[in-house]
């Protein structure tokens, strides 16, 4: 959605903040563009107003009115009020006065807002008499004679029955279950001990969780509380005579309240759009039908204004299209967003943030930004934007105002230019406003040479490689990438090579960098890799030629016979048998030292009686006998 995109919706969240009823919050929600010249001349003229009235006088009297409206469609159909309904009727006859006062006030400025006041009933009769009537959410006793005399009586007789309840108490103190009385179904008893019941006279009306305490309702008692209920049935119909009787004066009075209701309604849209442009410090725009734009020192609702660079921007003079070339995060999409955003919130009849604003109304707004990729659609975002762009081409006229941001981008450079001219065409043959960014070279060179458009650029500090975000136009941009490869230390004959990629060998004239050569960084360093050892010298202080070791898993005992080589691996002799095995499967059992004396000669252990003779013969003469493992 277009509001999405170019954050509008942010703004309407800002806007219906200030308002206070559903309804102007509800129309808020809804606001689009106006295209009829008289109603968009009366809502910017309204805005104004409101403003002046809000920084003269402060904010206006009001309140939501929902909840009367109910009240007023009650009144109307006969049903009776009850008093906290009268008194919402009471608060709200009060918040006229207010605001017909309020307005009073500012005729002393010919506000035409003042003038509402004509129109706004204030019925102080009426408020006065529910106000004499009605406190707080019930009927008063001196709402009427009768009512005042009837309420009088039934507190008489409900002392007087207190005073007989405390008599039989005091009179039958044995009998009581307390020394006080207590209220059961809205009836004066005295508490009576079970077994005592038949001492006093009276009707049971209730008795404890127990049962050991009757709750009695005294003989002389219940004849008063006759009288009592007799006496509360007129309380009930004087009272509802009262309710009906003002429930009627509001009913009379039904259709015009209604109305008033609605005035504030309007009035608080009214004043919602002057406390947004306090806060937004905006200003009332100019509007032309010469299809021109002037924005003088614009920024965007949303950015910070310590940080937001104002933005100067004209169009529709002797063009109709600008292209945006500059760096990346030079503020390009932020620009062509500021400008639609503004616009759009001057149509909807809402001043914009700007020192001054001369803008033609427009037909309808088109905007493609962002990468637009749908998943669901199983789109690339090169198709994604494509297809919204030949929708836009489609819908728009002479009348409409479109951004396209990074024209053509997301595909190969070269067909993805070819494109974006393809575009500049038809933007410029249906004489629609427009605005676009880019990055490539040849559609630089294509606005530079046709006429109704116009080349732009966001500006670029070289020294200190940082945006400035501001836009010049009648000049072409550039990306600024070679700078910020050589102040980022790129060698010479790099960005060379760069260039004469880019642009070719002539255009090395136009550029001139700093570095000779790559230089290494003082942080980088050799990367040491740890020489693989294997565990050998660990294993060896464990296992010793002769050591007694357990072989797994078969659990069974061996000797050492050979220390463990590189591979991990040592022999052990089983059962007469020499086996290789990796150390992992072994586990020392018993140490040489334990086993053997010292100096014992190993081969008794290991070698065949033969294997002895031959290594016996071979340490004293010559022969041919050899040994066997």
């Amino acid at each position: 959605m277009i509001e999405n995109q170019i954050e509008f919706n942010k703004v309407k969240e800002i806007w219906a903040g200030f308002a206070i009823t559903k309804e102007a919050k509800d129309r808020i929600k809804d606001k689009w563009i106006i295209l009829d010249e008289s109603t968009l001349r009366a809502e910017l003229k309204n805005t104004s107003d409101a403003k002046e009235m809000i920084e003269k006088l402060g904010n206006p009297p009001l309140q939501d009115v929902s909840e009367i409206l109910e009240i007023l469609k009650i009144a109307s159909k006969g049903e009776c009020l009850t008093p906290y309904r009268l008194e919402r009727v009471q608060s709200i006859l009060s918040c006229l006065e207010r605001l017909s006062s309020y307005l009073n006030r500012g005729k002393q400025y010919n506000n035409s807002l003042v003038y509402y006041d004509e129109t706004l009933f204030t019925y102080e009769e009426l408020k006065e008499e529910i106000v004499r009537q009605i406190r707080p959410e019930q009927v008063d006793s001196h709402a009427s004679k009768d009512l005042f005399d009837i309420r009088m009586k039934i507190e008489q007789l409900e002392n007087e029955m207190i005073q007989k309840a405390e008599s039989v108490i005091r009179a039958n103190g044995d009998y009581m279950a307390d020394n006080f009385h207590t209220t059961r179904n809205g009836r004066i008893c005295v508490p009576v001990k079970k077994e005592y019941r038949n001492k006093v006279q009276g009707n049971v009306i209730d008795k404890s969780s127990t049962g050991n305490t009757l709750f009695v309702e005294p003989e002389g008692v219940s004849r008063l509380s006759e009288k009592l209920q007799l006496l509360k049935i007129d309380e009930e119909n004087e009272v509802y005579r009262i309710l009906y009787t003002l429930t009627a004066m509001v009913s009379d009075r039904a259709n015009e309240l209604t109305d008033n209701m609605h005035l504030i309604e309007k009035l608080d849209y009214f004043f919602s759009k002057g406390k947004l442009s306090i806060e937004l410090d905006a200003v009332e725009p100019k509007i032309n039908f010469d299809r021109q734009i002037k924005l003088i020192d614009a920024r965007h609702p949303l950015m910070d204004r310590e940080t937001d660079v104002p933005l100067t921007f004209e169009l529709g003079n002797t063009y109709r299209g600008v292209v945006i070339t500059g760096p990346n995060t030079g503020g390009k999409t932020v620009a062509i967003k500021t400008v639609m955003l503004n616009l759009v919130m001057a149509q909807c009849g809402l001043h914009i943030c700007c020192k001054n604003a001369d803008i033609c109304m427009n037909s309808g707004y088109f905007c493609d930004i962002g990468d637009g990729q749908n998943i669901s659609d199983n789109l690339s975002t090169f198709s994604s934007h494509i297809k919204n762009v030949l929708n836009i081409l489609r819908e728009i006229d002479e009348n409409s105002f479109v951004i396209m941001d990074e024209l053509g981008s997301g595909t190969d450079p070269q067909e993805g230019m070819g494109i974006a001219i393809a575009i500049l065409e038809k933007l410029l043959e249906s004489k629609a406003n427009f605005l676009v960014t880019t990055h490539y070279p040849e559609v630089k060179e294509y606005a530079g040479k046709n006429e109704g458009i116009e080349n732009a650029r966001m500006t670029f500090d070289r020294d200190t490689l940082k945006p400035t975000y501001k836009m010049v136009i009648g000049e072409a941009g550039e990306s600024c990438a070679f700078y910020i490869a050589d102040r980022l230390g790129m060698p010479s004959d790099m960005l060379n090579t760069a260039v004469k990629a880019a642009y070719g060998k002539k255009a090395l004239n136009l550029y001139s960098f700093n570095n000779d050569k790559l230089s290494k960084s003082k942080s980088s360093g050799k990367i040491k890799r740890t020489k693989k050892t294997h565990k050998k010298y660990e294993i060896s202080d464990m296992y010793k030629i002769g050591d007694s070791v357990i072989v797994f898993p078969e659990k069974k005992i061996g000797i050492v016979c050979e220390e463990i080589n590189d591979k991990g691996v040592l022999r052990v002799q089983i059962a007469g048998k020499k086996i290789w095995i990796n150390h992992k499967r072994v586990k020392l059992h018993v140490k040489a030292e334990e086993l053997y004396p010292e100096d014992y000669d190993m081969s008794i252990v290991f070698d065949s009686v033969e294997n002895r003779k031959v290594r016996h013969d071979m340490g004293r003469k010559y022969t041919t006998e050899t040994i066997e493992y």
